[in-house]
């Protein structure tokens, strides 16, 4: 069942998604080369803390980490370590989401470190414009699937593909709530869009083919060929005017 949500469910939503926004946009300053993945995860997690939020995602199905933090092949769900140093030329993507007052806010960016090559410069660009032009299908009248198409055609129109195997998601007081949103698909299919809807659209884009592996550890997503891989989120509500960005970072409004 798809949740309509109230405003004062919004307005919960929203103050859980200004923290993810704005340790987000901290960590774009904070992500270096010469740091562990691990000083990332301990990094976001005081800054988490000090706003008297909770880590969404520790423990949530018996993930181990506070944050998803995958690098370059990695898809989703990288889990933090002390042995996986960044580098320069890597594209790090981060995802992470946190609870306040019993609400829930989710976003994820991809952040290149230092001189990144052309190639994973346009994947990273892509991916990006791709959540935007995504985001701007979500209004109301309009089906999740309009979503969908319009992602996996701007997506594939350059070259890339987008993941299948992980998909978006309804949010608000759980973590992940009905309707389910995949980056690909027709249009006109699924649940129509309806004002008081709060989704967390996030595209997956790999530079090769879209298939994935799970690695050992029972998390961590890398793409089958080895290619490199971007990842972008954010949650949204769908209002009469629109859909309104709740994890909008400062830099985005530039």
């Amino acid at each position: 069942m798809i949740l309509i949500k109230s405003q004062t469910e919004i307005e919960k939503i929203s103050t859980a998604c200004r923290i993810v926004a704005d340790v987000l946009e901290r960590l774009k300053v904070f992500v270096k080369a010469g740091i562990s993945t691990a000083e990332v995860e301990t990094y976001a997690a005081k800054q988490i803390r000090e706003k008297d939020a909770i880590p969404a995602f520790k423990g949530y199905r018996g993930y181990p980490s506070l944050v998803c933090i995958s690098i370059n092949d990695q898809i989703v769900h990288g889990i933090p370590s002390r042995k996986t140093m960044i580098k320069s030329g890597d594209i790090v993507s981060i995802d992470l989401g946190v609870m306040l007052d019993g609400f829930y806010g989710d976003g994820a960016l991809t952040i290149p470190v230092g001189n990144i090559s052309p190639g994973a410069l346009r994947l990273v660009k892509v991916a990006e414009k791709a959540l935007y032009i995504g985001i701007g299908k979500a209004t109301v009248g309009n089906r999740v699937s309009d979503i969908s198409a319009t992602i996996q055609d701007f997506v594939e129109s350059n070259g890339f593909s987008v993941v299948r195997a992980f998909v978006g998601h309804g949010i608000g007081c759980s973590l992940h709530e009905e309707p389910q949103i995949p980056n690909f698909g027709r249009p006109g299919q699924g649940p129509r869009l309806k004002e008081g809807m709060t989704l967390a659209i996030e595209p997956m884009v790999n530079a090769g083919g879209p298939d994935v592996k799970i690695l050992d550890d029972g998390w961590t997503a890398i793409t089958l060929d080895g290619s490199l891989s971007a990842h972008f989120e954010h949650t949204i509500v769908i209002t009469k005017n629109g859909p309104k960005i709740l994890t909008q970072t400062l830099t985005d409004l530039v």
